[in-house]
């Protein structure tokens, strides 16, 4: 039945063939799809955080903004060729942490990973919790279900792309490029018609205005504020083994396609946000004022307003996406250098690292239990958990081109210069302006990398003491004990002495009896007497009615004996298997106890006979 369901929502298995994988990779329009959705969405709210400082002071402090937003465009420019050249240098994914964790230190790539880790979860409850919103906003009567609606598409993400790839990225088109062609149209339309005369100039101030009141940390908080639209720049240097071949090429070219998108609507907002002299108001979004300003009151342009709204609403509901694609390839490089878990190495059934997209699922659902689905309280953590790893990447790349020893080195790294400078001021900035709202992001940074740190330690123990080395010998044992632990005579019992017949002369079955249960004792006994009457039975008794540590400290004893006279001692559990999984659950499970404590002997081999069920 499980296997049914399974099948059900994620489709049939796809065989793991190396002539097949570029198949089932991502051409450029569906990687565009996939793994921008993020940081386009970020213009449904980047620019009007903006605006919403500057309004804070004056209104007339509106036409700040556009110096703001062509600082945020040198920023995404820098961002931009810096991340190209990452994708360049290190094409197996991994972003900031392989540039951090190669150039910088292994703790400050830890540092880079575990922010990126965090972030993408942040990315996912922040984007459906934005969606959610979105949808709540036109039925207010789902307003009392946000967290359950939020939830809900956290889980629709994660089958999807449980899914695979392709089937995601085709799931994510037509949201993604019906924000895409509907915010450009907004965008040419509004230049348009400002360049016929059809809009007037109502600016709330004219360019060079003084402002009373007005200061360098307003204007350096605007622009952290703006920068937000940044998030999400990122991902596609952290999924570039998604790409179709030529992959650094295909990354490349995406990157850059999209940070022209992203600059372009970002500018393009800030500018008609500040022609028109639109002011936020309560309930309704700026981007939501500019579309009615621009598209009128006509029937054509309200049909035009409601499907630029349901495209806003689709790309904030589907942002959540890019986590999804670049949370599983950073977990699988960060477990392959041993900090993260084995299992995030292993695709599943459909060719995905499973395990991560789960993972990420579950901890977003975690942080929207926590929040209570609130985006205002998750964004703040969002924000500084992108800039951490941007800067880290920045500085990495610099110390990058200094190790090449290449001449012209200014040239190479300017732009890597400039971004970590600036992602360090807007680091800088919400540490002295938003601590109260991002403070408890480092504690959660500071015990994951003592978790990356235990595990790293753990496998690094595991492969010391696996390794074959000089000291490693080869012993010739003098024979092999099997104890067979007996609970009652059945079909699983007997076959267990017969397959231990099978492997030494020398064999023993132990029975635990306590006062409760002494006349079948005697019966287990007597019957195992007459089907083995040349096997030892020993049967030690329990005064507190336990089972479990009588027949530790019998093995333990016996272990002792065998190891003094050259022996192995070989334990063997009988147990019998249902023909349904779910008969398990019926049954005390007590071969599974005793494989608990047994397991941490060193000196036995425990072994299981299974008898299977056929009714």
């Amino acid at each position: 039945m499980l296997s049914n369901i399974k099948y059900f929502l994620l489709g049939a298995p796809l065989k793991s063939d190396p002539e097949e994988e570029d198949n089932h990779s991502l051409g450029k329009s569906q990687a565009l799809a996939m793994l921008s959705s993020d940081a386009l969405s970020s213009i449904a709210y980047g620019p009007e955080q903006v605006i919403l400082v500057l309004t804070a002071l004056s209104a007339g402090a509106i036409w700040w903004s556009l110096p703001i937003g062509l600082a945020v465009l040198i920023l995404l420019i820098s961002l931009t060729i810096s991340y190209s050249q990452v994708i360049r240098a290190y094409p197996s994914g991994g972003g900031a942490y392989m540039v951090s964790t190669e150039n910088l230190s292994p703790s400050l790539g830890l540092v880079a990973g575990g922010s990126l880790l965090v972030d993408y979860m942040l990315t996912v409850a922040v984007s459906v919790s934005s969606g959610a919103d979105a949808i709540t906003s036109a039925f207010p009567i789902l307003r009392a279900f946000n967290l359950e609606i939020s939830i809900a598409l956290v889980l629709i993400l994660m089958i999807m792309n449980l899914r695979g790839l392709r089937e995601s990225a085709a799931a994510l088109f037509v949201p993604v490029y019906l924000f895409i062609i509907s915010t450009l149209f907004l965008l040419i339309s509004g230049i348009f018609q400002i360049i016929t005369g059809h809009i007037d100039y109502s600016a709330t101030a004219h360019i060079g205005q003084p402002i009373s009141g007005l200061t360098v940390f307003l204007l350096l908080r605007a622009f952290t504020s703006g920068s937000a639209s940044l998030t999400g720049v990122e991902a596609i240097s952290n999924a570039v083994p998604f790409f179709k071949k030529p992959k650094i090429s295909n990354a490349i070219k995406t990157l850059v396609m999209m940070s022209m998108i992203l600059g372009f609507m970002f500018v393009g907002i800030t500018f008609l946000n500040y022609w028109l002299g639109i002011v936020p108001q309560s309930g309704v979004t700026i981007l939501s004022q500019i579309a009615q300003r621009i598209f009128g009151a006509s029937v054509v342009g309200q049909v035009l307003f409601y499907i630029f709204q349901i495209a806003t609403a689709l790309i904030l509901a589907v942002a959540a996406n890019t986590g999804f694609s670049a949370f599983p390839i950073l977990s699988y490089n960060m477990a392959r250098n041993k900090y993260m878990p084995h299992l995030y190495l292993e695709k599943g059934a459909r060719l995905g690292y499973s395990n991560g997209i789960m993972t990420l699922a579950f901890g977003a659902i975690l942080l929207l239990f926590i929040f209570k689905g609130s985006t205002e309280r998750l964004i703040p953590l969002y924000t500084i958990g992108v800039f951490i790893p941007f800067a880290l990447a920045q500085t990495g790349m610099v110390a990058y081109w200094k190790k090449q020893k290449l001449d012209h080195f200014l040239r190479r790294s300017w732009a890597n210069l400039l971004g970590a400078v600036i992602c360090y001021g807007i680091i800088l900035i919400l540490l002295l302006f938003r601590l109260a709202d991002i403070w408890y992001f480092f504690p959660i940074i500071i015990i994951l990398i003592l978790m990356f740190q235990k595990i790293h330690r753990h496998y690094q123990n595991v492969a010391r003491q696996l390794r074959i080395s000089e000291q490693t010998k080869s012993i010739q044992y003098s024979g092999n004990t099997v104890l067979v632990l007996v609970g009652n005579m059945t079909n699983a019992t007997v076959g267990a002495i017969n397959y231990a017949n099978s492997l030494s002369k020398n064999v023993i079955a132990l029975h635990v009896s306590t006062a409760e249960t002494q006349i079948k004792d005697d019966e287990v006994r007597d019957e195992f007497k007459h089907y083995f009457p040349n096997t030892t039975f020993i049967n030690i008794y329990s005064d507190y009615r336990d089972i479990i540590k009588p027949t530790v400290d019998f093995v333990n004893d016996m272990s002792k004996q065998a190891k003094a006279a050259n022996n192995t001692l070989t334990v063997i559990i009988p147990q019998f298997v249902p023909r349904k999984r779910w008969q398990t659950l019926l049954h005390n499970q007590m071969n599974l106890r005793l494989r608990y404590f047994l397991r941490w002997n060193q000196d036995i081999i425990l072994a299981s006979y299974s008898f299977h069920l056929k009714n």
